[in-house]
């Protein structure tokens, strides 16, 4: 099978259920942010696996990582697609946020602001953070002109909440200052 169809040379593209869309449909914005942010995952996991020490963090990666490719489906469901691509459990939603009550619980509170950096890593952390913020964004205003399922935009909540903590975590790991905003 070839990777290129042609099929969207005329700038459309096909949901789940055959459903042809305009590429800058709001559905295709949400669930094409989804996979950018899958990428920048990709790029942190690639980033922490050279540490033996990191090797919990990112089996928990891949696996959102995969999570992620449901909500990207989730998000590209059209016209008949309907029933075709099963919703992001509780189960896993709760996974979500017993990984961010564990890594919690490892840091010292704050009240400021955070401001990113320090180490790569941590950077990515936010870069990841943010983009997740911006793929919610999309799904919600997908949502209000179509059918978006529920799960996919709590599980983008939860995960940028994560991805928040995941950064404070490696930061107190890999002792670098954390540097918090004060006007």
């Amino acid at each position: 099978m070839k990777i290129y169809t042609k099929t969207g040379d005329a700038g459309t593209t096909s949901l789940i259920g055959g459903e042809r869309v305009k590429k800058h449909d709001l559905r295709v914005e949400a669930y094409g942010t989804v996979d950018e942010l899958t990428a920048f995952i990709a790029l942190l996991t690639d980033t922490l696996v050279e540490d033996e020490r990191s090797e919990s963090m990112c089996e928990e990666l891949y696996h959102i990582e995969s999570q992620l490719m449901s909500v990207a489906a989730l998000l590209a469901i059209g016209k008949g697609g309907e029933g075709k691509v099963v919703p992001i459990s509780e189960e896993r939603i709760k996974q979500l946020e017993e990984a961010i009550d564990r890594m919690q619980s490892e840091l010292p509170e704050i009240t400021k602001f955070t401001i990113p950096g320090g180490h790569r890593a941590v950077s990515l952390c936010h870069v990841c953070r943010t983009v997740c913020r911006r793929a919610e964004r999309a799904a919600l205003r997908a949502g209000e002109v179509c059918e978006v399922d529920n799960s996919a935009t709590i599980y983008l909540n939860r995960l940028s909440d994560y991805f928040y903590t995941l950064g404070r975590l490696l930061t107190e790991r890999l002792r670098i200052e954390e540097h918090l905003w004060i006007p």
